[in-house]
């Protein structure tokens, strides 16, 4: 088969979200966090790096492990979980790694920002300092989550903060919110006010000396989480929660965030790095809520947490995400498609698809695994909280070294976008568990073929049916029947008609 690059475009095995995208040279690197495959927590593992040459996103390499939590000063066993981070090189050519040290019950959110530094992009990064002021006394103010950083021209520009994802303004709310901040951020409630009277919640910018650690003044708030978003604004349904990335293509400063609805990835712009920011828009959601006006309740997909950046990579602008396996939020994958920014700077929403980076539709001979579907769906997928387990529904999961799609039950849909059709084309699929059928669809609702699935317990391979179709479209299979069914994979032979 051609060689192609799919979504998520790592392997399979492999758990990095939170992807910031950086071009270095002729490669493009990767840095996320690093789940574990079916994981009770976020960020289980240490920091692994990935890279492509610029002019081939079908090549992805393994970097190895760039840095250890074990590494940092701050580790101890209630703070051993690194969260998202980002790299910046510096004015002397170095590397720098910025992240934060968290861990759970009173140690979530109150560490400072810390950096690590290498020679080359994905090297052996050693632990440097923290992110303080000129007197040396570490920056903690507002909330150090999510740090981002760019280089721009020669100016080092931080970005982090955090927010809460429910409506502060009720009034039982406003109520009991004090006592939930205090806990969540090991302060009482009295050094919450005093510290901060327009609210610790928000998206804060920062720029740091040449030294990549000292900051040169007070951290500003540029995007105001949910507590303080103007009601009625679009703003207000779209407030910052984390996630924070900034950018910068042509004279526009882009800032890239989850919202606090959470599947989300927005933006706002402006012509300054630390004012005047504008909300803009969404660019992806991981269950393509809002494009073209689907709603919550439609999801394609189970939603969860969401993280990434743009970047420009050889002549493209792509934006770079996660999707949620195991029906968990604990074990997401990176994805990526290519996005358009328009002349007026604004982006318009991307659908997730299965061939992101690839540059083209998908070629309709081969093998593919059914892991690699960017909708599943059977009507009523959940929104995935911060809990080991979320209510049933379908899933991409693992057994051993196997990865598929498990727990189809009657009318789940899964669903590949794009292939490129020409006439005639064979389909042969891959389950077990229950009998029943896969309708064949190239799109919603229009079956071109139906598979009969035979019951069996261990893998068993279908016979092969034929179905024309022309153009590029997407390819659905519509399971029916009484029991549940995994999905390992699909074979395909394209013949001209």
């Amino acid at each position: 088969m051609k060689k192609q690059v799919f979504n998520p475009y790592l392997p399979l095995d492999t758990y990095i979200p939170d992807g910031e995208p950086h071009v270095f040279g002729n490669r493009v690197y990767i840095y996320g966090s690093h789940d574990k495959e079916g994981g009770d927590c976020f960020c289980l593992l240490d920091y692994e790096a990935w890279s492509a040459p610029v002019d081939d996103l079908t090549d992805w390499r393994c970097e190895g492990i760039i840095y250890q939590a074990k590494q940092c000063r701050h580790y101890c066993e209630e703070r051993q979980d690194m969260y998202a981070p980002d790299v910046v090189q510096g004015n002397d050519g170095r590397y720098y790694l910025y992240y934060d040290l968290s861990g759970r019950g009173d140690h979530g959110f109150d560490g400072p920002i810390s950096v690590a530094v290498c020679d080359t992009p994905a090297g052996k990064y050693e632990y440097y300092g923290d992110v303080c002021y000129p007197d040396g006394r570490p920056m903690q103010r507002f909330i150090p989550f999510d740090p981002a950083v760019i280089n721009d021209n020669g100016h080092i520009y931080l970005t982090y903060g955090w927010g809460l994802g429910m409506d502060t303004h009720a009034p039982v709310m406003r109520k009991i919110m004090p006592g939930i901040m205090s806990k969540v951020f090991n302060k009482t409630v009295e050094e919450i006010r005093q510290e901060e009277p327009q609210s610790i919640l928000g998206a804060n910018f920062v720029e740091l000396c040449g030294d990549m650690l000292t900051v040169k003044s007070e951290p500003v708030r540029i995007l105001p989480a949910l507590n303080n978003a103007k009601k009625g604004s679009e703003l207000r349904k779209h407030s910052f929660f984390e996630a924070a990335s900034l950018r910068k293509f042509g004279d526009l400063y882009y800032f890239i965030y989850s919202s606090h609805v959470n599947h989300e990835l927005c933006y706002a712009t402006s012509k300054y790095p630390d004012h005047g920011y504008k909300y803009r828009g969404v660019i992806v959601s991981n269950g393509d809520i809002g494009y073209h006006g689907r709603s919550a309740k439609d999801r394609l997909a189970a939603t969860g947490t969401n993280h990434g950046s743009i970047e420009y990579i050889n002549g493209k602008y792509y934006i770079f995400y996660h999707r949620l396996t195991h029906n968990t939020a604990f074990s997401r994958q990176g994805c990526a498609e290519e996005i358009k920014i328009l002349p007026d700077g604004t982006i318009k929403q991307v659908e997730m698809t299965s061939c992101g980076l690839n540059g083209e539709p998908l070629v309709t001979e081969g093998e593919y695994p059914a892991a690699i579907c960017c909708n599943l769906t059977n009507g009523k997928m959940p929104h995935l909280s911060n809990v080991q387990k979320g209510k049933y529904s379908p899933n991409v999961n693992h057994e051993g070294n196997t990865r598929f799609v498990k727990d189809l039950e009657n009318k789940t849909l899964v669903g590949y976008k794009y292939f490129a059709f020409s006439g005639k084309t064979n389909v042969k699929v891959v389950t077990r568990g229950a009998s029943g059928i896969f309708c064949v669809m190239t799109e919603p609702g229009k079956i071109v073929a139906e598979i009969p699935l035979e019951a069996s317990d261990k893998w068993k391979e279908s016979k092969g049916v034929s179905f024309m179709a022309e153009g590029v479209k997407p390819l659905y299979f519509e399971y029916r029947g009484r029991g549940k069914a995994d999905f390992l994979k699909f074979i395909l032979t394209g013949r001209e008609s």
